[in-house]
């Protein structure tokens, strides 16, 4: 063995024990074999380490077997042992047959989340016992014939406890994947690893690097400043929730990504959960009892997957400060900004969210140019209006051009969140100050000459979605049976001609048909 040709061992045995059968491929730092060990009757890898490698390299190919070595999970190669032979030092591992997740490039949204479920619970129960891998990447992910994921190669792996082996500020790991504060050389903690797994399952989804340059220096400047394109705008049919998950564990700082693996899991696991759960509820409502109905809490206004926000305003603090804040609760995610109408419509009609918040007073188009463009052009995205004018003119016009709620920005910060949630869920939102302006009158006027239009119980149905109730509880409240439900919605969509009940009841409360003291009235 003297020489240490890493290269020329097949069919030598390894401390009299390990039987090298076949070279299994080469690493920067070692060369990998299948080997028999002879005592045991299984077959291993043997993790070789090249000769003359620098120190630091030795010395990391060591910590690796102790940080590994206490790792004991079905989703992690086991390392057995670490030994030499003469010159040649070598780790004893688990052989997993299988093929690395290149393989799995690109693959349905399925796959995506079963794979990427069972990569985040590894992660988790190797972050719980302190343990970052701080190269997760697919060369490092290998998937066995029944589908069961084995994270790999430790090699960078840190225990807590560690002494440092690299020199403060050298960037370590593969660019590609690479967290922003890896790219910077800064210190890190276990949320790098969930910023990785995110670039890894955003290459699965869409077959597609989010960041991508032959120049490491401008890759690695794209990691720390770039947003990275939502999934959504290479592969249009990726689920929504799968687009979101993604994004978030792809956030600049680890403090608005997902903060373990077990939340980045069940985030995850929820993806096809959600449409599963409001089938399921669809099929339930229409097979129930028509008398009796069993209306769910909507106390809550929590929305079950985070909410896809973008924010215009034309103040670059008013936006970073409305990011931080939001970043910090778990159920929204900041997809894009703008500092003008026209970019707030460019970003709007690329990312397609689910709230556009907007400013009035902005240069190039103003928020009122920008609301019957929005209107127009993404239907489905709900705008809330959050503006410092409060005017009755500019309210009156907002409303007019199809924004679903208007709040001032002195309202609390839990004003804003709870406004945010409940025009997601479609109903219209006033904050404090401008509900004042529209229950004293201001949208009264239209409503006496247009008022004959809807008959009480019309009226009473529009409240009532106005305010949040679903059809079980709106069944219950008015003593309506399944056809006289439909027929009285279809009536209200038709004279308000909207294309759905919450349209329906937003046109109500701003031509003043219905009026917003009767709504908060039911929401309290």
């Amino acid at each position: 063995m003297a020489g240490g040709n890493v290269h020329n061992l097949i069919n030598r045995k390894l401390k009299n024990r390990y039987l090298i059968t076949q070279h299994l491929g080469d690493g920067s730092t070692a060369t990998v074999y299948k080997a028999v060990d002879t005592r045991l009757g299984r077959d291993v890898a043997l993790k070789v380490l090249l000769p003359h490698v620098r120190e630091t390299t030795r010395k990391r190919f060591f910590q690796e077997a102790t940080a590994a070595a206490r790792l004991n999970h079905p989703n992690i190669m086991a390392i057995y042992d670490i030994d030499d032979d003469e010159d040649l030092q070598f780790l004893v591992i688990e052989y997993v047959e299988g093929e690395t997740l290149s393989s799995y490039i690109p693959s349905p949204a399925e796959t995506v989340v079963r794979i990427g479920q069972q990569i985040a619970m590894a992660l988790n129960y190797a972050h719980e016992r302190e343990v970052i891998h701080r190269d997760i990447k697919p060369a490092n992910i290998k998937v066995t014939s029944n589908g069961t994921v084995k994270l790999m190669d430790l090699g960078l792996a840190l225990p807590k406890e560690a002494k440092r082996v690299t020199a403060e500020g050298m960037i370590i790991g593969t660019p590609a994947y690479l967290s922003p504060e890896q790219a910077q050389g800064h210190s890190l903690d276990h949320r790098t690893d969930l910023y990785s797994l995110g670039i890894v399952l955003y290459e699965m989804a869409t077959g597609q690097l989010p960041f991508s340059s032959d120049d490491i220096p401008a890759l690695l400047l794209q990691q720390v400043k770039q947003p990275p394109p939502p999934l959504r705008l290479h592969v249009p049919t990726i689920p929504l929730a799968l687009d979101t998950v993604i994004l978030k564990s792809l956030e600049k700082h680890p403090n608005r990504r997902f903060q373990t693996g077990q939340a980045m899991a069940d985030a995850l696991s929820s993806v096809f959960k959600d449409a599963r759960s409001s089938l399921a509820k669809t099929t339930e409502i229409k097979e129930s009892d028509e008398d009796n109905p069993q209306p769910e809490s909507f106390a809550d206004t929590r929305p079950s997957r985070p909410l896809r926000v973008i924010l215009a305003d034309d103040h670059t603090l008013v936006r970073q400060s409305l990011i931080s804040f939001l970043s910090e609760q778990d159920d929204f995610i900041v997809v894009g900004q703008a500092a003008d109408g026209e970019r707030a419509i460019q970003q709007t009609l690329e990312h397609k969210p689910d709230i556009l918040l907007l400013d009035l007073n902005m240069p190039v188009k103003s928020g009122l140019e920008v609301l019957p463009r929005v209107r127009a052009l993404a239907p489905d995205v709900k705008v809330l209006v959050l503006s410092g004018r409060d005017e009755d003119w500019y309210i009156m016009q907002a409303l007019r051009g199809g924004a679903h709620g208007y709040i001032l920005k002195s309202s609390a910060d839990r004003d804003l969140v709870d406004g945010l949630r409940k025009v997601a869920r479609g109903m219209m939102v006033l904050g404090d100050g401008v509900a004042q302006k529209v229950v004293g009158g201001a949208l009264r006027t239209e409503g006496s000459v247009a008022g004959n239009m809807l008959t009480e119980k019309e009226r009473q149905l529009l409240v009532y979605i106005a305010a949040g109730y679903d059809e079980g509880q709106i069944a219950e409240r008015l003593h309506l049976n399944a056809d006289m439900q439909t027929a009285l919605i279809a009536s209200v969509m038709a004279k308000m001609d909207a294309k759905d009940r919450h349209a329906a009841a937003l046109q109500a409360l701003r031509r003043g048909l219905i009026l917003i003291d009767e709504v908060l009235a039911l929401e309290t």
